[in-house]
């Protein structure tokens, strides 16, 4: 009898010959399979287990299983998981009102991933644009910025956008320095569609990009009549302290992009609109076969009930700050950036984050190295203060671990 597929009955080794024999190697897996997990804390393939600081790059901000996701989700299941588009579906459209009453008020557009998001954002952003009269519209963006994978979105990502492995790459983008205002003031002209920020940027090791360069990004986009987008697939359903960060910073952006958590581990994602730039996109102009199905809207709209709690957003807050002081008191974390529970540990020179995350699994906690100079954590919001100082405490012995080893 072949192995249960979802059991982790297979040895790490034998899905290494697989892995090996038929997957592009795109990935560089650590050593574990983790087949079970309950809020922060998940198990792998032999029993042990783990304190996810993590959260699968910020997709399980209500934690791993969450009772109210899955009860939707099991409902769902008993019902039909999708139609497609060319038919109504209740679940769809009442995410979409949900979507945009939490945030910008207008219309959306539902899809499956922050990339397809952002894929949507700059078709509309360029059909707005071309409304204009701009005949070859530019979108500026922030050096160090990560909007996706797929060409366009990958082209709006300058630090992968690269001609020589992809090229040619989709033209008209244009990108700044993501701390210096005056910059993004004088990129900003008459060919503008839009600016594109992350208020916090993620992959590159958490980055909060300052009020000074978002007010500039506002006032550049209204004087020349450009849309302000904010890619929220980070930072957005909670992690910053409000449901979307841009609650808590100066501006309000035109367009919004939204997935990873918005899912409750379900791959959804969204383009949002405020009412002022109109329809959008209409029928003939976009479409996705899987986009707005049943079951994944259900999934969505419990991730968000979930996570528009005004007690746990008020928690994200506090327990952020306890994070950073106790990591503060590790020997070799440097500095803190953080936003909420978006947090970048700085290391000291001599520690390389390669060394650490992999220490701090076989300490039993999930850690993520963006580059060698940080740590990245991205804890459930659901975490409890015991769990959450816990699995610090084990990520503070993985770092005086690689301190010994020698270099």
């Amino acid at each position: 009898m072949s192995p249960d597929p979802g059991a982790g009955e297979t040895s790490v080794e034998a899905l290494r010959e697989l892995e090996a024999r038929y997957a592009m190697p795109t990935y560089a897996r650590a050593g574990v399979e983790f087949v079970r997990g309950e809020g922060a804390r998940m198990w792998d393939s032999t029993g042990k287990e783990y304190i996810d600081l993590f959260s699968g790059l910020s997709v399980h901000n209500a934690g791993h299983r969450h009772p109210a996701i899955v009860a939707a989700i099991e409902d769902q299941l008993g019902r039909i998981f999708g139609s497609s588009n060319l038919y109504y579906s209740e679940p769809a459209l009442r995410l979409q009102e949900r979507l945009s009453e939490s945030s910008l008020g207008g219309r959306s557009f539902l899809c499956n991933s922050g990339t397809e998001a952002n894929e949507c954002m700059i078709k509309l952003v360029r059909k707005h644009a071309h409304g204009r009269g701009i005949e070859r519209p530019e979108i500026v963006v922030l050096e160090h910025g990560f909007h996706g994978r797929t060409m366009a979105a990958l082209a709006a990502t300058v630090k992968l956008a690269r001609e020589d492995l992809f090229g040619p790459l989709p033209p008209g983008f244009v990108g700044v320095p993501r701390d210096d205002a005056e910059a993004l003031r004088a990129a900003v002209g008459p060919n503008t569609a839009a600016v594109v920020i992350e208020p916090v940027q993620g992959e590159s090791g958490i980055h909060v990009i300052g009020d000074d360069v978002q007010i500039a990004a506002r006032e550049a986009c209204d004087e020349h009549g450009a849309l302000l987008v904010f890619d929220e697939i980070q930072t957005g359903m909670g992690r910053t302290g409000t449901l979307w960060a841009y609650e808590a910073g100066p501006v309000k952006p035109d367009v919004l992009t939204t997935a990873k958590a918005l899912g409750g581990g379900l791959p959804v994602g969204a383009c949002v609109i405020a009412p002022h730039v109109g329809e959008g996109l209409v029928a003939g102009e976009h479409g996705s076969t899987f986009a707005g199905g049943a079951l994944g809207a259900r999934a969505a709209l419990a991730a968000l009930e979930v996570l528009s709690e005004p007690e746990l957003l008020a928690a994200v807050t506090e327990l952020g700050a306890e994070l950073e002081r106790a990591c503060l008191e590790i020997d070799g974390i440097a500095a803190v950036r953080r936003r909420g529970l978006m947090v970048g540990l700085e290391l000291e020179p001599g520690l390389d984050s390669r060394e650490i995350a992999p220490a701090a699994l076989a300490e039993g906690v999930v850690v993520n190295a963006p580059n060698p100079e940080t740590i990245r954590l991205l804890p459930a919001l659901v975490i409890d203060r015991e769990t959450l100082l816990q699995g610090i405490g084990r990520l503070a012995a993985a770092v005086v671990a690689s301190r010994r080893t020698p270099a």
